[in-house]
């Protein structure tokens, strides 16, 4: 299942409207993407970082997510300094590293760490209905808005049917192995699991029409005024207004 362990909270992060995490969030890692100068890579960088350390943020949780990336970036320090070719930085017997290499691997790992880390604090935070309901406040269209709350909903249901119908094979003595009859099998499997799930949507959406659905989703949650917005609005557009000038700059 997807777990929301960092969505729920008294730090003052969970207190500030989620609108404003979403749009400071999108816009750092937009100007993260193009940034090339390494002041401002750096800054960036650090800034993003300094978020994991918040009080009341589960740093474990945090730092988790983080090692999904790393494990990536050291797979690129293993092959781009090696292929992306250029002035020699140096010569190990017959394998040269390269300058740009290890120029391009740099710039990759300061931008993933910071648009990973920014999102870990502000966005994951966030739980997934309130997500929803914040994204279709700032204009994202509505079903776009809809699909992720009905996929957040039901991919849960559709995996207590795919554990349903691999304990039903094993009942029956399936075993997998490296044979044509496993693969037939896990075909069956998928093709079954589509059915179910075809079948249960059909039924899910006419209990939906006899409770009076209309095609949309009406929502009472609000998002009250809080001295921390602005604070935190302040604070997102001095550290943007810092990263452009140093991207420029240098």
């Amino acid at each position: 299942m997807i777990a929301e362990t960092m969505a729920h909270g008294h730090s003052l992060l969970h207190r500030i409207d989620p609108r404003l995490r979403i749009m400071a969030a999108v816009f750092f890692s937009c100007a993260v993407a193009v940034f090339q100068v390494f002041a401002a890579l750096s800054a960036a960088c650090l800034a993003a970082l300094v978020l994991l350390l918040l009080p009341g943020l589960d740093f474990r949780e945090s730092g988790r997510r983080l090692m999904v990336v790393v494990w990536f970036l050291l797979l690129l320090w293993c092959l781009l300094p090696l292929t992306y070719e250029g002035p020699i930085a140096a010569k190990i017997g017959f394998v040269s590293v390269y300058w740009p290499g290890i120029r391009l691997a740099a710039q990759i790992t300061l931008k993933s760490l910071a648009i990973i880390a920014v999102f870990t604090t502000l966005v994951a935070t966030i739980p997934v209905n309130t997500l929803g309901q914040s994204l279709a406040r700032l204009g994202v269209p509505a079903k776009l808005v809809y699909l992720l709350l009905m996929c957040y909903r039901y991919i849960f249901v559709i995996e207590q049917e795919y554990h349903r119908l691999v304990a039903a094979m094993k009942i029956r003595g399936f075993r997998p192995r490296t044979n044509l009859h496993t693969y037939r099998s896990y075909a069956y499997l998928i093709g079954m699991l589509f059915v179910r799930a075809a079948a249960r949507a059909d039924r899910v959406y006419q209990a939906m029409r006899c409770r009076g659905f209309d095609g949309r989703f009406h929502s009472l949650a609000t998002f009250p005024p809080h001295p921390a917005n602005q604070w935190f609005a302040l604070a997102a557009a001095f550290v943007m207004i810092l990263l452009v000038g140093l991207e420029w700059m240098y």
